[in-house]
């Protein structure tokens, strides 16, 4: 029945209402008395056309934050209920037409207070957790600076050790070549310090030639003397002069090593 207004169930030992009860918003009178009832629905604040509610005789102890809802509420009834003692002294007694009204009233403004308080508790909190998160974000920037600071400094530092590893296998390279052309200076110098002197390059030049004219006259010698021997040209009267001069030297020679031989004989006896 979603459209009914007055709506009585006093008496049937009810133990708690269903969340789906709150979709009947257009009771104005509700009677729940004499029941059981712990606690009302969290969402009992839907029924905002409520005027007139009894509560006589059950066993709640508070109501719900959302009853500040319900603005169209005239008359209420809590007697008999172990209620908390800020809200049993709040909503004080229903003897009369009067106190249950001033109940209503009271009781709303009551809920009311505490339902800004808890949105000031709600919002405080979630302030508190955007300010941990803005704090969170701030330290997670201020480390990731940090760290993009550090590889940054790291990588100068590399290049810095780069640098001078460079530099210095430039300077050992240099060094090693001024070593290497000290060293081809310094052997270079007693070289030239050995080698002879000029006029002697010159002597050695000049023997050279003499000894290739000597090897050419000696050559040409031979070239006469074997045409003089070996040709028709023994007959002529320069062949036979150096026949005749090739004929005494063998002698000589033969002489000469008949000497020779005498000499060994004596010197052996």
């Amino acid at each position: 029945l979603p459209k009914a207004t007055i709506l009585d169930l006093s008496c049937n030992n009810l133990i708690s209402l269903p969340s789906d009860f709150c979709s009947l918003m257009h009771l104005v009178k509700l009677d729940l008395s004499k029941n059981r009832l712990q606690q009302l629905p969290l969402d009992f604040g839907r029924l905002v056309n409520l005027q007139h509610l009894d509560l006589l005789n059950n066993r709640l102890v508070t109501l719900p934050v959302s009853f500040a809802q319900l603005k169209n509420l005239k008359w209420l009834d809590l007697k008999d209920n172990p209620l908390d003692p800020v809200l049993a002294k709040v909503a004080g007694d229903c003897l009369d037409e009067k106190q249950c009204k001033q109940a209503a009233v009271k009781v709303l403004q009551h809920m009311k207070a505490i339902q800004s308080e808890q949105d000031r508790q709600r919002q405080r909190k979630l302030q508190a957790e955007r300010e941990m998160e803005k704090k969170r974000e701030a330290e997670q920037r201020a480390k990731e600076a940090q760290e993009r600071e550090l590889r940054k400094r790291e990588k100068a530092e590399e290049k810095e050790r780069r640098r001078r590893e460079y530099d210095a296998q430039k300077a050992a390279k240099q060094e090693m070549e001024k070593k290497t052309k000290k060293e081809t200076v310094q052997t270079r110098k007693p070289a030239s310090s050995s080698r002879p002197p000029q006029p002697p390059r010159h002597k050695h030049s000049w023997s050279r030639s003499v000894l290739r004219v000597l090897l050419f006259v000696l050559l040409c010698v031979l070239c006469t003397l074997a045409a003089c021997k070996l040709t028709e040209l023994q007959h002529q009267p320069l062949c036979i002069s150096v026949n005749t001069l090739y004929e005494d030297v063998v002698a000589a020679l033969q002489n000469h090593k008949t000497l020779q031989n005498m000499l060994q004989q004596n010197s052996q006896q």
